[in-house]
Order: structure tokens, then sequence, then C-alpha cells
């Protein structure tokens, strides 16, 4: 299940681009490497943090099951487990600020206003040929 600081940096994205991400992930994959294709970068590093803070907390949880027997080589997995879950919180934090800043510098460019209208150019009056003069 995607986590709320997910759902917000995606929606942001799609604000900023004006297309939904999965359309965006296909047009920078025919691009060149650019702001798009960071920004994907780093959406998909926040998702992935997203996804290890899930799987840790659920492993921590299934360690500390009441009906589970807690001994020595379960405390050492339960202290590895909190410590993985630590580093994946302080990355997601960190992947969530990053690109936060990253698009607040940023702002929609507004589409082009069309062309005033305006009316059709009168044609200048034809010049008339010069012709060379006779000398006599």
């Amino acid at each position: 299940m995607p986590h709320s600081t997910s759902i917000e940096i995606a929606g942001r994205i799609e604000d900023l681009y004006g297309a939904p991400l999965a359309e965006l992930e296909a047009h920078a994959q025919d691009q060149p490497p650019g702001m798009l294709s960071a920004l994907l970068g780093m959406y998909d590093d926040l998702t992935l943090a997203e996804r290890s803070i899930d799987f840790h907390r659920d492993r921590l949880a299934q360690l500390i099951h009441p009906e589970r027997q807690i001994g020595g080589p379960e405390v050492s997995h339960l202290l590895d487990g909190a410590r993985r879950l630590a580093e994946a919180v302080a990355v997601r934090d960190v992947q969530a600020k990053s690109v936060s800043a990253v698009l607040q510098s940023l702002a929609r460019v507004p589409a082009p206003a069309p062309p005033p209208a305006t009316a059709p150019a009168v044609p200048a009056p034809p010049v008339p040929a010069v012709s060379p003069a006779r000398s006599r």
C-alpha cells in the first residue's frame, strides 16, 4: 500500500508536468536524462524506502508475536530489525525532503499565449520599374 508521502510526491510531479505518472515514466524513457528522469528516480527511491519500512515493520511484528518465545538469537534479530527499520525511515525522510525541495523550486510553465489577431497587412503599392535612360 502506498504511503501518503509517496502519494503526495507523485501528485506534485503529475501537477508539475500535467500528466499521469505512468505517462511521464514512459515519456522519460524516450528522452535524454533531465529533470523529469531525476524526479522520477527520486520518487522510485522514496517508494523503495517506504516498502522497506513496511517489510521491516512486519518482520518486527512477527518477531514480537505474543505466542513466540524471545531468546538470545531472537534478541539479535529484534535489534537488527529495529536498526534496519530506523535506517529505512531515515532514507525515506531524506528522499522526501530532497524531492520536496526540488519540486518546490520548480513551477509549471504556462502555455504560451496565442499571438494576437492582427489585420492582414495591406500590400505596399507597386514601385514603378526604373528603366535605363537613353543617352543622346
